[in-house]
């Protein structure tokens, strides 16, 4: 798995500045953080009611479950459960935070994940949480995508650990996954400031949320294949 941020990823009106810190000539992440936070994730791209679980299936098998919330540097987000399953066997356990600030963007605040091989625990990699060791966060989906078409943004910062990417390159998208066929819908394209050849490409659709991750060429396709929950 590809270590990406988001929802389901493959083996983040208000624009946040800056470029990758790795470089040391570009200048350093700086976002405009929030002071008014919504109640949940209510943007029609990036929903997230409490309850739901959503199965995916394709290159992997993943099971994506909004589980409750967790306070995360003084913020009420909300915790999304991310399994990835191999045989049937749990491959990767993350816990993923998120929260909506008052303009209707999600902002990303960090991770809890587990590699596991054989039933042990092989790897905390990419593990990160905005206010500890200097964390940031960044966003996953904006209020107004089109709005920001083209736009290299930050979806999430802890310098060598979490520096991942996202643009917006598509809107009014036309996509059919197994659990249904959606237009107006957005795509993007994530990249990794840690793995430079690193794409994936994720579609989310209005009153849904994300429905595909693909690589650039078509490969590689996981898709939504059920939703269950209120």
């Amino acid at each position: 798995m590809l270590a990406l941020a988001g929802l389901v990823v493959l083996a983040g009106a208000m624009t946040v500045q800056g470029c990758s810190s790795s470089n040391p000539t570009e200048p350093s992440y700086n976002p405009d953080i929030p002071t008014s936070w919504a109640a949940s994730v209510t943007n029609p791209f990036f929903p997230l009611p409490q309850g739901t679980t959503y199965q995916w299936g394709g290159a992997e098998e993943v099971t994506v479950e909004v589980v409750g919330t967790k306070v995360i540097n003084g913020v009420t987000s909300t915790e999304v459960r991310d399994r990835v399953f191999v045989n049937g066997e749990v491959s990767e356990d993350t816990f993923d935070w998120y929260a909506q600030d008052a303009a209707g963007n999600v902002w990303y605040l960090g991770e809890d994940t587990k590699e596991y091989e054989n039933g042990q625990v092989v790897s905390t990699e990419g593990s990160w949480q905005w206010g500890v060791n200097g964390a940031l966060p960044g966003i996953v989906m904006y209020a107004d995508p089109a709005a920001h078409m083209g736009e290299k943004y930050r979806q999430e910062y802890l310098k060598g650990v979490a520096e991942d990417f996202g643009e917006v390159k598509a809107t009014n998208v036309g996509v059919t996954v197994p659990y249904g066929s959606f237009t107006g819908c957005v795509r993007t394209e994530d990249t990794s400031a840690l793995e430079p050849g690193t794409r994936e490409e994720k579609t989310y659709c209005s009153g849904v949320g994300q429905v595909l991750t693909a690589q650039p060429d078509g490969s590689g396709r996981v898709e939504l294949t059920e939703v269950t929950g209120p």
